[in-house]
């Protein structure tokens, strides 16, 4: 048994799977493989984790906790750009550590990586809600009470669920079942809708900092770093920095590990390397080009957000939109708020269509069923059986449970995704050297080291309830790993024969699709 979990999926393998009968087809360039990634990045967590962020752990210096988010971004993108250059195929850090580490770590990510992108997608739904009742309220119109939110709210002193009293958060429930229907139609118009809608909601950030800038209040930020620099923790016990009342961490290095979610988003951009045209080239633009732009802008609506208004005061529900009506500018209310909706329903469209390529991975190596995650329409050519159960699993969880609870379940498992990834770049570096390599992280090993230990240090700056989540997560991971995946898994048969070269070319001729 033992051989088995160590089993490693040669980089032949792994594109011989790719190249078989449920072959997706190669239709997207660096223009729309960087705006998915600018898609996914730029969603809840800018209109709606920043202020969360500001108001509660780090105050005018969450600028400074979007560029170490940033860093750590940066390192662990360049180790993305790596691997989905030489490994074009889907499943991102899935297959990757199947190539890396073998099968065992790879259930494990990959496992990681469905409650990442099915959580991601939820947690942003929930966040449109919001947005959606503040466009409704523009123009006084609202919804019936029970519909305005989830039967749960999160508890910041006791850190748990109470009831509200609510049904369930409607304008969620409509947007995730609107996004499931549109995945299934296929990714070629779904990529130029979201191009669309990338450029819409750039150019409103944009003007939003722009204007921002102009109710900027230096007094806002006399007290730039109110809870220090510190924030790390190990398990809950302070190393640098202090704890809320509530007993979390506070400060700059503590919002960097929250707003990490508001940067989840690049990494999906290697999920497609297999529908890319040229994945050994666009996907590293694609990866590299959307990290970039949305730093920028993460930023600056930072900077002016707690300019505009004094990070104690920064409204929890809403809270870009609701500050400039405080400021008495409807017009630029309604247009974040519009542009939040839209925003919002595009990360919904990657982070889905994201986790369905995940699925097909795995259900080509047979660890999850088959048939199930790797039939095709037959119309549309897409996945549509596990598109359906992952939009009726994002409608549920994003119409009854909490924003905050549900991103404080992602971070830290997006952060664990990012150090394999990084430690795989330095495994396939010794035991596969002569496999080509299209683009090659820089600086040798140190890269990838920065990158462990960076996402280690804001792992431990999460709360202790995040490890607690994700040791659940994973117990349940294992269990249907010894009860299903390892006795089905395509690794007790032998391996495929090779092999298309990292551009879909197989045997000097290239695929027709």
């Amino acid at each position: 048994m033992l051989k088995q979990l160590l089993a490693r999926k040669s980089i032949k393998q792994l594109l011989a799977e790719s190249a078989g009968g449920h072959r997706l087809p190669r239709v997207l360039g660096p223009v729309q493989l960087t705006s998915l990634g600018v898609s996914m990045i730029i969603g809840a967590g800018i209109f709606v984790q920043v202020g969360e962020a500001a108001r509660t752990q780090a105050g005018p210096a969450v600028v400074i906790s979007f560029v170490v988010a940033a860093v750590a971004c940066a390192l662990a993108a360049l180790c993305y750009a790596e691997f989905s250059a030489m490994v074009p195929v889907a499943g991102s850090a899935y297959a990757y550590s199947y190539a890396s580490f073998g099968e065992l770590l790879a259930w494990v990510i990959g496992w990681d990586l469905l409650l990442e992108y099915g959580v991601a997608a939820a947690a942003v739904a929930h966040g449109a809600s919001d947005y959606v009742q503040e466009l409704l309220r523009i123009f006084h119109l609202r919804l019936w009470d029970v519909f305005t939110d989830g039967p749960f709210k999160y508890d910041q002193a006791g850190g748990g669920l109470v009831a509200t009293g609510k049904f369930l958060a409607l304008p969620a429930l409509i947007l995730s079942l609107g996004v499931t229907a549109m995945l299934i139609r296929g990714v070629r118009e779904n990529v130029r809708f979201n191009v669309a809608m990338v450029v819409f909601k750039t150019l409103t950030l944009v003007l939003v900092i722009g204007v921002g800038a102009c109710y900027f209040e230096p007094a806002n930020w006399r007290d730039f770093a109110p809870h220090g620099g510190g924030g790390i923790t190990f398990f809950g016990r302070p190393v640098w920095g202090a704890l809320n009342a509530a007993g979390k961490p506070v400060g700059i290095l503590a919002g960097a590990a929250t707003i990490f979610f508001a940067y989840i988003g690049f990494d999906s951009v290697s999920n497609h390397a297999e529908d890319a045209r040229r994945p050994s080239r666009d996907i590293p633009i694609g990866i590299i080009a959307s990290l970039l732009l949305c730093t920028v802008l993460y930023i600056g609506v930072g900077a002016v957000l707690t300019g505009m208004k004094h990070y104690s005061e920064i409204p929890e529900k809403a809270s870009v939109a609701a500050v400039f009506e405080e400021k008495g500018l409807v017009w630029a209310q309604f247009l974040v708020a519009l542009s939040a909706v839209i925003a919002i329903v595009s990360v919904m469209l990657v982070t889905m269509l994201s986790q369905t390529r995940i699925m097909l991975a795995m259900g080509r190596g047979r660890l999850l069923p088959e048939k199930f995650c790797t039939t095709l329409h037959g119309r549309f050519g897409t996945p549509w059986k596990s598109t359906v159960f992952v939009g009726v699993f994002v409608a549920l969880l994003s119409s009854l449970l909490p924003l905050q609870f549900l991103t404080e379940l992602i971070n830290i498992g997006t952060l664990f995704a990012f150090v394999i990834v990084c430690g795989g770049v330095l495994v396939l570096r010794r035991t596969d050297p002569h496999t080509p390599r299209p683009f090659r992280v820089p600086f040798g090993p140190v890269i990838p080291v920065l990158g462990i230990v960076t996402c280690l240090v804001l792992m431990f700056s999460l709360p202790p309830g995040n490890w607690v989540r994700l040791g659940v997560w994973l117990l349940i991971g294992l269990a249907v790993y010894f009860g299903y995946g390892r006795r089905r898994s395509a690794m007790r048969e032998a391996p495929a024969p090779p092999v298309p070269d990292a551009d879909g070319v197989v045997g000097g001729v290239r695929r027709s699709l």
